[in-house]
Formats: structure tokens, sequence, C-alpha cells
């Protein structure tokens, strides 16, 4: 599950690999000149209904005429929202049409970060410090693998649309 890269010394997120929600490896370099919004999500948040419905929009009108991807990370580290099993998480996502790339639950604070989201908060920390404050934080990463803008999870994915505009 966690990338051997040092979050501290890693250029972009290229260097890392996280297991996709079928337990896969997945290099991130497969995302190499694309713009992608990476985000913690949960299926029993308040703010799951509008997130995952803008998200999926964002991704139909924009994956393929710009080349927009998207990748999501369960999370179960606030308020226990994402209780769920790879499995059940998959026919939750199923229900609502995502098509947009599923990893594996994980850790986005504490010593058992996943890699990836050290280097995340390490580049763009947040206005009350580095750590992920709820679910559906989003950071916006360019089309070198750089992130550039963070988000938090009370900006809706469609509020995205004119900042993503800048790196196309």
């Amino acid at each position: 599950m966690s990338s051997p890269v040092d979050y501290k010394s890693a250029k972009s997120i290229y260097e890392f690999t996280a297991n996709d929600i079928k337990g896969n490896p997945v290099s991130l370099d497969k995302y190499e000149g694309h713009v992608c919004i990476i985000v913690n999500v949960a299926s029993e948040c308040g703010f799951t209904n509008l997130n995952y419905s803008e998200l999926n929009k964002l991704y139909e009108e924009y994956s393929e005429s710009k080349g927009l991807r998207i990748l999501a990370f369960p999370c179960n580290q606030f308020a226990g929202n994402e209780p769920g099993s790879s499995d059940e998480i998959c026919e939750f996502v199923k229900s609502r049409k995502v098509k947009f790339d599923m990893f594996e639950k994980i850790h986005v604070n504490g010593s058992d970060s996943h890699p990836l989201w050290k280097y995340l908060k390490r580049e763009q920390g947040g206005i009350l410090g580095d750590f992920i404050k709820w679910n559906f934080t989003k950071f916006i990463i360019d089309k070198n693998g750089n992130p550039v803008e963070r988000h938090g999870p009370s900006t809706s994915p469609k509020e995205l649309v004119e900042s993503l505009e800048k790196y196309w």
C-alpha cells in the first residue's frame, strides 16, 4: 500500500504508487500530462451527495475534452464517514455511476498517512495547518504533476472549473 518514495524529496505525484480500489498497484506516472483533482472521499458524509454528483459532472465534461483525471481516495478518519470495505465502496460508487478512478481506503492524517497525501499536504498546506480537516479536501495537480491548489470541503467541485482552466 505504501509507496517507498520519500515524500519530502519527491518532485511530483508521478513518483508515487497507490493501490486502486481492487488492490492493484497504480504508478501515478500514468497521469503524466493530465490536470488532476485528488480528493479524499466518504460515502456517509453531509458533503457526499454534492461532491460525487459534481465530480461526476466535471469528469464527464472534461475528461475527454481537456484530459481531466480525478483520483478519489476513500478515508474513514472523519467521524467514521467511510466505514465500508473496498467491495462496499465499489457498490456505492457504482450506484452513483462514478467513472473516475477510485483507490483503496487510506489515511490522510497521522503517521499512517499515505506518502502521496503527506506530499500533497507538504506542498499545499492548509489555512489552519497542513493536516486534512475533513472529507472532500481537493488538490488540483498541474500537467507536470505538481500540486498547485488546495480547496477545502466546502468548495464544491463545480467551483473548481475556473481554477482548472488555468492549467489546461
